[in-house]
């Protein structure tokens, strides 16, 4: 198995979410090594939420990505299909000020239809970056075959939970929460690609850049 590599150098991420905690859960331990990299900043845009639910997800960026850029869009939880136009235009905004080098989203295809709008809009607004569409385990079944993944230690796989529980008190009650979901999709992912942890993206399109053979 083959994998490529993010050049050195410095780059750009942007994480977007319907829902305050979705980047964390979905992309979190990724983001924590992504921070472990020189001259990487990062911005985040999260559509629904407000007050409580909204500081602790400022706090987790913070901790999670240091330095992120976070903007709330504060639209109705639920309902942001019949928000479209909304929605919409809260991403253009950011997207006429924010360039990245890589857009972490959640999937287009997600059950919940929070998620699945702001990951079909994200490559309307962004189509020249790269788009890798993280996954959000939930009660309806929806986990696929994922295309890529990103490895990380045991130390970062347990940090990602650490923090969860640290920083999204106001979710501790739900049945699905606990430490055993978190690590164990996980460690599913990284045994697909023989690593020990990891977590799982899926990407519509790629561009393949070959370098001229100057011989």
């Amino acid at each position: 198995m083959k994998g490529l590599v993010l050049p050195a150098g410095a780059h750009h991420v942007l994480c977007l979410g319907a829902h305050p905690d979705d980047i964390e859960i979905g992309c979190g331990a990724t983001l924590l090594t992504l921070a472990g990299r020189p001259d990487t900043r990062f911005t985040a845009m999260v559509l629904t939420g407000d007050g409580e639910r909204q500081q602790e997800s400022t706090q987790a960026l913070q901790q999670f990505a240091p330095g992120t850029e976070s903007h709330f869009a504060g639209l109705r939880d639920g309902r942001l299909p019949v928000l479209w136009e909304e929605v919409k235009d809260a991403l253009e905004a950011l997207g006429r000020e924010c360039r990245p080098d890589l857009v972490l989203a959640p999937r287009p295809d997600d059950a919940h239809q929070d998620h699945r709008l702001v990951g079909q809009l994200a490559s309307t607004v962004w189509r020249d970056a790269p788009i890798l569409h993280y996954e959000i385990p939930k009660w309806d079944g929806d986990l696929g075959s994922p295309q890529q993944y990103v490895p990380v230690s045991e130390g970062i796989a347990r940090r990602k939970v650490e923090l969860l529980n640290k920083y999204f008190p106001s979710q501790a009650d739900r049945d699905w929460w606990d430490d055993e979901m978190f690590l164990g999709l996980m460690r599913l992912r990284g045994m697909e690609c023989r690593s020990r942890y990891a977590e799982a993206y899926y990407c519509s399109k790629m561009v393949l850049r070959l370098a001229q053979d100057r011989g």
